[in-house]
């Protein structure tokens, strides 16, 4: 089984999207809601499109030009990456792990399955 983008639609009309590991792990979630499903769509293939690009280790203080992800450390000591486009848009976040080098197979993770990751989509739960 392959990974997948899943999309959620909230109950308000807005869009985000998860890409999720084969394991169906969430790896990469999106880095902001979308009002319509076509601009979430666009931010899945931003993803797809620049999946395979170069880290930027800002914890050994390197520098990178855009496409990049952006590994880091934030506040609590967690390790983080974002993934940024060619315009220098976030367009994807992970969650913290405590050791850099599982945020690198994080990252490894979504170069191998984003490209071609089909996409569901998760409508609102009824009450």
């Amino acid at each position: 089984m392959a990974g997948k983008f899943v999309v959620i639609t909230a109950k308000n009309g807005e869009f985000t999207f998860n890409l999720k590991a084969s394991n169906g792990e969430v790896i990469l979630t999106a880095s902001e809601t979308y009002t319509t499903m076509s601009a979430c769509e666009n931010g899945i293939a931003s993803v797809k499109k620049n999946s395979g690009v170069h880290i930027e280790d800002q914890t050994r203080g390197e520098e990178q030009k855009c496409p990049k992800y952006e590994l880091y450390k934030d506040k609590g000591g967690e390790f983080r990456f974002r993934l940024k486009a060619a315009n220098g848009e976030i367009i994807g976040k992970s969650e913290g792990y405590k050791a850099k080098a599982s945020a690198k197979k994080g990252i490894a993770s979504i170069a191998k399955n984003a490209p071609e990751a089909p996409t569901v989509v998760i409508e609102p739960e009824e009450k």
